[in-house]
């Protein structure tokens, strides 16, 4: 339980953090339709980039398109200063490889839905998970330089920033009665 919740809040963390879709199972049923955006970290404008139409856009366009969206979003939120970019531009790669790494797996995945076994379903899903948690591996440290070189109030902010939403949370308020 402990393992489950913990892949969990690693996978809530990369989606927010990486702006890209956690995929755990694909729907076998509708093996062309694309993967649901993430939900932002923050209050991300919703008009930061035009939504192409289902018609015309590639799974993998959409989710980078949506990380080149966050990065620019973050850039904003977290009021990066000229002496912070050499930091924030290695946090911008590490998102950006996370997302064509991420989006490959998931490409993958999808072209050999159809003929998977049970077996070869879970270690599909197996390689995403991994690479969600080596990406992470990759983003933390990447972003801690940043932290450390932001003032205590862009620190503040940046913790605002990534604290989950509630709606983001299940609720576990037992009703009395």
């Amino acid at each position: 339980m402990i393992a489950k919740r913990m892949l969990g809040a690693t996978a809530f963390v990369a989606s927010l953090a990486l702006g890209t879709p956690v995929v755990f199972a694909q729907q076998q049923s509708t093996p062309a339709a694309p993967a649901a955006p993430s939900a932002p970290a923050a209050s991300a404008p919703e008009s930061a980039a035009p939504a192409p139409s289902a018609s015309t856009k590639s799974p993998k366009r959409s989710r980078l398109s949506r990380v080149e969206t966050r990065i620019k979003t973050l850039h904003a939120e977290l009021k990066i200063t000229p002496d912070q970019e050499q930091e924030w531009d290695a946090v911008a790669q590490v998102m950006r490889d996370s997302a064509s790494n991420i989006d490959q797996l998931a490409q993958q995945r999808q072209q050999n839905n159809a003929n998977m076994t049970a077996v070869d379903n879970l270690k599909s899903y197996q390689a995403i998970a991994d690479a969600h948690a080596d990406e992470m591996n990759k983003l933390v440290p990447a972003f801690d330089a940043l932290y450390e070189k932001m003032s205590p109030d862009q620190q503040k902010n940046a913790d605002m920033v990534f604290r989950p939403r509630k709606s983001h949370r299940r609720s576990t308020k037992k009703t009395s009665g």
